[in-house]
Parts: C-alpha cells; sequence; structure tokens
C-alpha cells in the first residue's frame, strides 16, 4: 500500500527547474505563456511612456486650450456681470422699499393715534362711532372691508378710519414688494456665487498650464497676440495703417474720423486706458473687464451703456462689418462673449484677458460676431 501511494507522488522539482525549463510539458507551457505575459507587460509600458511622451502638449496647443479657457471665463465673467448688477439694482430697490415701508409706517401710527384719540373721547362722552368700533375690531378684514362703505357715509369719523384702511393697505403692499425683492436678491447672488467660482476655476486651470512653460515659450505666447497694449511698444501681428498710440497722432485721428462727437469721446478714453490691466468683473478706473472698458468708455462719451456683452450688443443700430466707424463696439464668438471698441483701419481696442492689459489689437483676431453704433 505504501509502495503504491509513493509511486504516484511526483518528484520535487528543484526551484531552478521553472528557470532552466525544467518540469512537465504542461508546466513549460505555462511558464512560457507567463513570460510572454510580462515581456508584453513590459513593451507596454515602454510604449506608454513613449506615448505619453509623444501626446505631451507643445507650447502651440497649450496656448490653444488657455485660449479657451480664457474665453469660457469671459463668458462666466459676462454672466457674473449681469448677476451682479441684477443684484445691485434689487438691493437699491429693497433699499428704497425698506424706507418707502418706514414713511408708510410712521403715517399709520400718526392716523392710528388719532383715530384712538378720537375713540377715547367718545367714550368719555357716552359712546362710540360705529367707524371706530370696526377700527377696534379683531377681524382686520371686516375692517379692511367695511372701510370703503365707511367712508361713503361722509361722517368725520368715516372718513378718518377709511384713511386710516388705506395707508395700511399701502404699507402691506410695499412690505410685499420688499419681501419678493429680498427672494429675488438672494436667488440672484446665489447665481452670482456660482459664476464667480466658475470664473476662478477656468482662470486658475489657465495660470496651471501657463506655468508648464518657460519663460521664454509664455513670452513668444504674448508677442504672438498681435496686440500693443500702449506707447513705445513694437507693433506686432496683422492690421492696416499706424497703430501709434501717442494721444494727438492715432488716437486723435480715430476721434476725428468718429461719426459723433460722443463716439469720438468714447475713442479717446479707450486711448487713455491703454496699458491698464485687465481684472475680471471691473470697471475702472484702474482695471477693466472687455465690457467694463466699453461701458466706461462711452460713459465718458455721455451714453450709459449696460454692463455686459450680452445687454451691449442691444444699445443700438447694427453696423456691417464694412461700415465700421471708430466707436463702434465690435462683438465676438457666437455667445456674445467678448467686446471691444473700434479705432478705425480694422483695430479695436479692448481688454482681453488676466495677464494681458488693454491693448490695440486686429479685430480679425478673434470670430467676430455683430458690431452696434451706441445711440
Amino acid at each position: 500500500m505504501t509502495a503504491t501511494v509513493a509511486s504516484h507522488r511526483k518528484p520535487r522539482q528543484h526551484p531552478l527547474a521553472a528557470l532552466t525549463g525544467g518540469g512537465s510539458r504542461s508546466a513549460r507551457t505555462a511558464r512560457t505563456a507567463a513570460t510572454l505575459a510580462l515581456a508584453g507587460a513590459a513593451t507596454a509600458t515602454g510604449f506608454e511612456g513613449t506615448a505619453q511622451a509623444v501626446h505631451r502638449p507643445t507650447p502651440a496647443q497649450v496656448k490653444d486650450r488657455v485660449d479657451a479657457l480664457y474665453q469660457e471665463a469671459e463668458v462666466a465673467t459676462q454672466n457674473y456681470n449681469g448677476a451682479k448688477e441684477s443684484a445691485d439694482t434689487a438691493r437699491e430697490e429693497l433699499s428704497r422699499l425698506q424706507d418707502e415701508a418706514a414713511r408708510r409706517t410712521r403715517k399709520l401710527n400718526a392716523a392710528r393715534t388719532e383715530l384712538g384719540t378720537l375713540a377715547a373721547s367718545q367714550y368719555r362722552s357716552g359712546g362710540v362711532d360705529p367707524a371706530v368700533r370696526l377700527l377696534l375690531s379683531a377681524d382686520p378684514q371686516r375692517y379692511l372691508d367695511g372701510a370703503a362703505v365707511l367712508e361713503r357715509t361722509g361722517s368725520h369719523q368715516a372718513t378718518a378710519v377709511a384713511g386710516y384702511a388705506r395707508r395700511l393697505g399701502s404699507v402691506r403692499q410695499v412690505r410685499q414688494r420688499a419681501e419678493e425683492t429680498v427672494e429675488r436678491l438672494a436667488d440672484t447672488e446665489a447665481k452670482l456665487k456660482k459664476h464667480r467660482v466658475t470664473v476662478v476655476h477656468k482662470l486658475g486651470a489657465a495660470e496651471e498650464l501657463l506655468h508648464r512653460l518657460t519663460a521664454e515659450q509664455r513670452q513668444r505666447m504674448t508677442s504672438r497676440d498681435g496686440a500693443r497694449s500702449g506707447p513705445g511698444q513694437g507693433r506686432a501681428g496683422r492690421g492696416d495703417g499706424p497703430l501709434d498710440a501717442i494721444p494727438g497722432g492715432a488716437g486723435a485721428a480715430a476721434a476725428a474720423q468718429a461719426p459723433s462727437p460722443r463716439a469720438a469721446r468714447a475713442v479717446a478714453f479707450a486711448y487713455s486706458a491703454l496699458g491698464k490691466p485687465y481684472v475680471w468683473g471691473a470697471t475702472g478706473p484702474s482695471a477693466y473687464d472687455c465690457s467694463g472698458l466699453t461701458q466706461a468708455a462711452w460713459k465718458a462719451g455721455g451714453v450709459a451703456l449696460p454692463r455686459t456683452t450680452y445687454t451691449q450688443i442691444s444699445s443700438g443700430p447694427r453696423v456691417n462689418r464694412s461700415q465700421l466707424a471708430p466707436g463702434d463696439l465690435v462683438f465676438f464668438y457666437s455667445g456674445i462673449s467678448h467686446v471691444g471698441l473700434y479705432v478705425g483701419n480694422g483695430q479695436m481696442i479692448h481688454a482681453p484677458h488676466p495677464g494681458a492689459p488693454v491693448r490695440i489689437a486686429p479685430i480679425d483676431q478673434m470670430p467676430f460676431a455683430a458690431a452696434t453704433r451706441p445711440a
């Protein structure tokens, strides 16, 4: 029995057998497969490393992605600007309603005091006028419903009660409007916060990409913007005609070509803003975003533009690209998310994006969408 069991035992294999090809045929097959798998994994790892090296973004690809992020941030910035404008309007309206409610409440309290004095006098004389009793009723709705009827009786008491009822109703209306404004303000501030987070996220992602480039690569990227940010800088990019930004030079010429004195003042203001930094949400005087700059320029011309690109595009009649004149607003991208001020010779002054100050640039630098001449 023992011999039989022993005869079925497999001889113990030396550990080196797995490396030298020893053992059964099936074992060798398994080892071969394992070896091939390991070799394949090593090859794949090598290819992966090569693929990563091949797909590492070039400076041009980084620029394209950064430009896209800036454009997405511009969209969020305009949404932020619109929400902020709505929030500011709601705050002003709420303040006005609160002041109005306080004023009407003071008048209401004065009327109540008058009626209280009247009721006390009548009580001392042995009776209380029905109108005053109505005032003292525990049912306010019955009081308000009956006030109009009492007013028609012509009595002094009835007139006083009806006047009190009107004041009470007006106070309630103002307070109701104030409550609705508070709700609208809360909703707008929530949107404001959301758009702010989006802008910060997009700009942060763009900044992170730019940090992957060398200082020289970033400089070359800036020089390819085809724009100038102020007097004395060399011309870069396309465009016809001189780009002399010195007041009295091209700036004066552009203002002279403007179709109206207001447009001329807007152009002059834009030239004076050259070199100022871009800050999203800014309306000056030390920094601007794109619609903040055009709003400030036309304000200098005596025209109040709305805050965002989405609303500025409706601030005047549309102008064909071939008919552009200095002072016209030029809009870009299908979503109308960027705006500049046309200054002639195919050029505009605009606030591009963070890191790029207010500058002169060709209008064909971005996808042209439309143009408007503020009135």
